[in-house]
């Protein structure tokens, strides 16, 4: 995926609307009032990190990513580092909290990644992941499986598991995984994420608006990186694909809705 600023800024759309949607918290894990040592694995830009640091002024928290995007004026408990989280973990010390979200379409190993969370945790610590099922549906059926926007899904779906072995929609598998690894105590919460801003409730309103923000700001870069670099599509066919999936997402008429 893209490094650039338009990317840059769509993530931090992305941590605003998640915030919106756990109910404007950093994480759901009910975790000390003053850890020691947290992990976010794939920072991404850095922000949850940098919140988490003023948020937990007695914690050492620790961002990687294999992007060097995040700023250099930090809290002075946050650092970051540049590591790929699929390579065998060295650190020397175990964490409190490990954080982790939106690694849709980055994991070829979650069952691996879930192991070396497990081996990192200090024991009564907390580790909890984020992700997303974005196979798009609705309650009233003003969404099917002919709309482009559920074509698409399901092609991104395709490109990225079929071909890359990379799922895009790890959501649900993920109590599994984390379960398999030897993780106790666990909790699973389901969310639901309108895209648009056609719900009656006005919370689910603005977080609807923010939801397709973000997806209108990343939905080309995700189509060439997907369709173009590993489906073989042209450009232009790309291009049509991607303006039929912007008509359905600006319908307030379809009331599609994905799952965090």
């Amino acid at each position: 995926m893209p490094n650039d600023d338009q990317e840059n800024d769509r993530l931090d759309i992305f941590h605003h609307m998640v915030g919106l949607v756990i109910g404007n918290k950093l994480h759901l894990s009910p975790i000390s009032k003053n850890p020691g040592r947290i992990l976010d694995l794939g920072t991404g830009t850095g922000i949850w990190a940098i919140e988490a640091g003023d948020e937990y002024p007695s914690a050492q928290i620790l961002g990687n990513d294999l992007s060097p995007i995040q700023p250099s004026m930090v809290p002075p408990n946050v650092k970051f580092e540049i590591d790929d989280m699929e390579d065998e973990w060295t650190f020397n010390e175990p964490f409190d909290f490990i954080h982790a979200r939106y690694l849709s379409a980055s994991i070829a190993d979650w069952p691996k990644l879930m192991t070396q969370c497990f081996q990192n945790t200090k024991p009564g610590g907390w580790v909890e992941f984020q992700d997303f099922d974005y196979f798009y549906f609705s309650d009233d059926n003003s969404l099917t499986p002919e709309h482009s926007i559920s074509k698409w899904i399901r092609l991104l779906q395709h490109a990225s598991y079929d071909r890359r072995g990379r799922d895009a929609c790890p959501g649900p598998k993920l109590f599994n995984y984390m379960k398999d690894a030897g993780f106790v105590n666990m909790k699973q919460e389901i969310f639901r994420i309108p895209i648009g801003p056609w719900p009656a409730n006005k919370d689910l309103k603005r977080i609807g608006e923010w939801n397709r923000l973000q997806l209108m700001e990343g939905m080309e870069a995700f189509s060439l990186y997907l369709l173009v670099n590993e489906l073989g599509w042209s450009v232009e066919e790309m291009q049509v694909m991607v303006a039929q999936v912007r008509q359905n997402i600006m319908d307030r008429k379809i009331h599609a809705q994905m799952l965090l």
